[in-house]
């Protein structure tokens, strides 16, 4: 008796059970990838997604995030704060946006800082670890045992010495190296480290990252953006650096960074949230409005992506998106072009030089329809711009790790910090200006000129977009 049509029953019971399983809670361009993968190729697709097709973290995790998510929502009742702060129309729908999706209100009351400068940011933040008595706080997407994570590191370990809680949290794929080489030394000298969605210590998807940027001093000083601990990478021998953007910041929305950290932490060890020492009383030093929005696989939407459509929506003027890699879901596309269509005066910044050229080419493929509705993009060419911020009008910015692409909103654990502020629009603005200064302005007639083989390799990238 034949057997040959075994395969044929199994080729055709893979690609309807892919057709029933992978459009649930997935996006259309998501859905599209992983079906045009598997029913082309069905067992080589199947195997991929068994492997990389699913955000999936274990019950026990999702379950910490809510009683975590819990804990926040009655500290904020606990301290009084049972209602979003009034940052006025028409900023008033990303604000509840925020809190419902990342439990964390606008807080009014602090200072903040934008900084810029590379070796500026690694010496303020040094010189806050040298000055802090009680804890020192760092998690970080990269930590690097070269010169620069070295000299944190060495920070780190002198508060140690003076008696101060020290704890340190890196991703443990990204930072690798650093758990090699740097962990042994800070362990011996009293310092905490964590090693964060360890492939390892969990039974989930290998590619998932915990990309966050963020130090806690003293829970008074907090800083966060786009930096990792990390000398400024030169790409390709071509001269080109990391550009950044930090925030340093004073004042109650501090707390919020703290949570995020102590969740983390949390959801890595099962150890209890600290309440007391961890969260001094913090009196108000500035003016400014700010709200933190953590956002990862652990959350049931992509808080981040659908905060930052909110933002474009809500904007009545201008529009600037700086981001390194922009491939992202079609709700932010759409956000864009339709801003632009109403008249608004859009910009997105992102570098002319390239570190991953799939993700280039998939990038690219979406410059045609934002160039027609009226987007403005601009390569900017001194060094590569890795620095992730949005701004709507002159009163509301958002600042931290998240790229604007799908792996930012769905598959990392991402942090963000909202500014309703004038004033941190203005500082925000100067970079934006000065950055479009330095860049190239994509023409539109040019672009479409392109040739033809480069668009099919757009096209082609753009059919994996979901993947990258």
């Amino acid at each position: 008796m034949s057997l040959a049509w075994i395969p044929v029953v199994l080729n055709w019971a893979v690609r309807l059970w892919a057709i029933w399983a992978v459009p649930r809670r997935r996006s259309p361009n998501a859905a599209r990838a992983w079906l045009l993968l598997i029913l082309v190729q069905p067992l080589v697709g199947v195997a991929l997604y068994a492997v990389f097709g699913r955000a999936y973290l274990p019950g026990r995790r999702k379950e910490r995030q809510e009683l975590a998510t819990r804990f926040i929502e009655k500290a904020r009742a606990d301290a009084g704060v049972r209602t979003v702060a009034d940052v006025g129309e028409p900023r008033q729908a990303t604000a509840v946006l925020a809190a419902r999706l990342g439990a964390f209100p606008v807080v009014p009351g602090n200072r903040v800082e934008l900084i810029d400068d590379y070796g500026g940011v690694i010496d303020r933040l040094v010189a806050d670890i040298d000055a802090a008595r009680e804890s020192v706080h760092l998690l970080f997407y990269i930590f690097e045992p070269d010169a620069t994570g070295q000299r944190v590191a060495d920070a780190v370990r002198r508060a140690a010495a003076r008696g101060v809680s020290c704890r340190v949290a890196m991703d443990g794929m990204a930072s690798a190296p650093g758990l090699r080489k740097l962990a042994p030394g800070l362990r011996a000298a009293g310092v905490e480290v964590i090693s964060l969605l360890s492939p390892g210590a969990r039974r989930t998807r290998r590619d998932l990252r915990n990309h966050r940027k963020i130090a806690v001093l003293d829970g008074r000083v907090g800083y966060t953006g786009s930096q990792n601990l990390v000398e400024p990478f030169d790409y390709k021998g071509r001269g080109l650096t990391n550009e950044e953007l930090m925030v340093r910041i004073e004042g109650p929305v501090v707390r919020q960074l703290q949570a995020i950290f102590l969740t983390d932490r949390y959801l890595e060890t099962g150890n209890v949230l600290e309440t007391e020492t961890s969260f001094p009383p913090l009196a108000d030093v500035g003016t400014v409005m700010a709200q933190a929005l953590p956002s990862g696989p652990t959350y049931e939407v992509e808080n981040n992506e659908r905060t930052f459509v909110q933002m474009l929506y809500g904007a009545r003027r201008r529009v600037v998106v700086t981001t390194p890699y922009f491939v992202p879901d079609r709700p932010f596309v759409d956000a864009m072009q339709a801003a632009a269509t109403r008249g608004l005066d859009v910009h997105l910044i992102t570098p002319f030089q390239a570190d991953q050229w799939l993700v280039r080419l998939a990038q690219e493929s979406y410059y045609g329809e934002l160039l027609s509705a009226g987007v403005k993009i601009h390569l900017y060419r001194r060094r590569f711009l890795h620095a992730k911020h949005v701004s709507v009008d002159d009163d509301l910015c958002a600042i931290g790790s998240s790229n604007i692409d799908m792996r930012s909103f769905t598959l990392n654990e991402e942090d963000m910090v909202f500014f309703y502020d004038r004033e941190v629009v203005a500082d925000l603005t100067r970079i934006q200006e000065r950055t479009m200064g330095d860049s190239e302005l994509l023409d539109a007639e040019a672009w479409q000129r392109r040739p033809a083989f480069r668009r099919f390799l757009q096209r082609l990238a753009r059919l994996v977009d979901s993947l990258l």
